[in-house]
């Protein structure tokens, strides 16, 4: 009988078995739709008031409206808004693929944001605190998080069965999949909260501008939800192609910044402030450095040397490193040479940030300095604070990176999309904010896709840049916390159009 082979187990062993068989629908699962609801205070851009904070799941539906995922977000609204219907909902992505909406949400647009020191460098106890720039003041704020990231998870069916890895492929986990099923989403999310009459605006960071870029087009497309901004915080190429002579060259002003952030330059240029020693660089890059690599191995002779002594000097770098490089150098390879006589390597994402390898010698670095740093902080700090502060409690792991790959890139149309949505619509801008100390998504390869996004320049007054002096997450830098959302804050303001205002060309 089970029953007396129970009895001869160990007694740990029992109380696991008993537990497994009578607990057996206490599984460690996440609500597929629910909400918890706290209040709080806040001191905002010197303005004192109340607001409340939506923290649940929603489902995601199929085509026979079954719930097959349930995506995690928070929710902030301002209390006392007489006019709901003129407020502006800013809805937040951030990327990866695979990563979730936890960095803006605890370092630059949230009320509340990281304890770190104000270079963005961890300190103990982690924990968050209030933050007085958050633009909270003037718009609500939703964070959202695809599939398999934070809470975010693919639910079973009435059966118990979860859709087979293919078709989680097909419905979430890639550059289509993921823009056509959030757009659904947020179209529920809308009509629950009552908010299809107040502006909208779309923010994402890294992977997420290819994201929120792809949703503009879809929501008017598809859900008839026209958006006033969209936002693209240190954004990928969006689809837009920076190959070749494009993609080597666009390298040299963030390795400029950097070299010029680490006293690396010769006197001359490190003398220079950095708002005007990378206009310098930008326009070599344009004018000389991409039509001479162009020229590949058929470049005269002089004209490669003095371009090899000026990328040197730029860089901080030596002429030879330069010179047996073809002018084309990795970016691993500038974050381990830059600082190698000095035993340092420098982050990738944020090169303001120094590590230390193994050998001083080889080719790329042995980790991301900057990564393990942010680690030491967003990872306690969104535990505490979505459990004890907004009291949602699951026994669900929050996933910072969830398991999303492969990840199919195919087809991806976003800046193509983007461009299309603003023509489409002419109550439509777009801001880029990047950092020009991000070695990943560099900022000139930044400035490089906004030119390109619309070649006729129809639509130049609707397009803005802001660079920054620190990384990939340049709000974790003090002072560009402040500067990041007040321009934030005026991009919103200024994307509202006047009362009475057509939209029509």
């Amino acid at each position: 009988m089970k029953f007396s082979r129970i009895l001869f187990l160990p007694i740990a062993a029992i109380a696991l078995t008993l537990s497994s068989a009578s607990f057996a629908d206490n599984q460690r699962r996440i609500d597929i739709d629910s909400k918890v609801v706290t209040q709080h205070k806040a001191k905002i851009n010197n303005e004192r008031f109340s607001y409340t904070v939506a923290t649940g799941t929603q489902p995601v539906w199929d085509d026979k409206g079954d719930a097959i995922a349930t995506l995690q977000y928070t929710y902030y609204t301002r209390d006392k808004v007489d006019d709901r219907t003129k407020r502006p909902l800013l809805i937040s992505f951030n990327g990866g693929p695979g990563s979730a909406s936890v960095w803006m949400h605890l370092a630059y647009t949230g009320p509340r944001v990281l304890k770190i020191d104000d270079e963005g460098y961890p300190i103990q106890p982690y924990g968050v605190k209030d933050n007085p720039y958050s633009v909270l003041d003037v718009a609500d704020i939703v964070y959202v998080n695809p599939v398999n990231t934070g809470y975010s998870r693919v639910v079973e069916d009435k059966d118990s069965n979860l859709l087979p890895k293919d078709k989680q492929k097909e419905l979430f986990f890639g550059v289509n999949a993921d823009i056509k099923y959030l757009a659904e989403w947020l179209n529920t999310f809308v009509s629950r909260n009552e908010r299809w009459r107040s502006p909208k605006f779309l923010i994402g960071e890294s992977y997420g501008t290819t994201r929120v870029s792809g949703l503009a087009h879809e929501l008017q497309n598809s859900q008839w939800m026209y958006i006033n901004g969209v936002v693209l915080v240190s954004p990928t190429d969006i689809g837009i192609k920076r190959d070749g002579p494009v993609k080597a060259a666009n390298r040299l002003p963030y390795f400029a910044a950097t070299a010029w952030y680490h006293k690396a330059l010769n006197a001359d240029l490190q003398a220079k402030d950095l708002d005007e020693l990378l206009p310098e660089v930008e326009q070599f890059t344009v004018d000389e450095l991409i039509p001479a690599l162009a020229k590949g191995g058929f470049i005269a002779p002089d004209e490669k040397r003095r371009i090899i002594k000026k990328m040197a000097e730029y860089s901080g770098l030596s002429e030879t490193f330069v010179s047996q490089n073809n002018l084309d150098i990795p970016t691993q390879f500038f974050w381990k040479e830059l600082l190698r006589e000095r035993g340092k390597m420098v982050g990738r994402l944020d090169s303001r940030y120094l590590g230390i390898d193994k050998r001083d010698a080889g080719e790329s670095p042995d980790y991301w300095a900057e990564l393990t740093s942010w680690l030491h902080s967003f990872t306690p700090a969104i535990n505490y604070y979505l459990r004890e502060e907004l009291n949602y409690k699951t026994d669900i792991k929050y996933n910072l990176f969830g398991n999303v790959h492969p990840w199919d890139r195919s087809g991806n149309n976003t800046g193509e999309n983007l461009r299309l949505a603003m023509a489409q619509n002419p109550y439509l801008n777009v801001m880029v904010q990047a950092g020009y100390f991000d070695g990943a998504t560099n900022y000139f390869d930044a400035k490089y896709t906004m030119w390109q996004l619309d070649p006729s320049g129809k639509m130049q007054n609707r397009l803005s840049f802001k660079g920054y002096r620190s990384g990939h997450m340049m709000y974790l830098r003090h002072a560009d916390l402040e500067s990041s959302n007040n321009d934030l804050r005026e991009f919103i303001k200024q994307s509202i159009p006047k009362d009475g205002q057509s939209a029509k060309y």
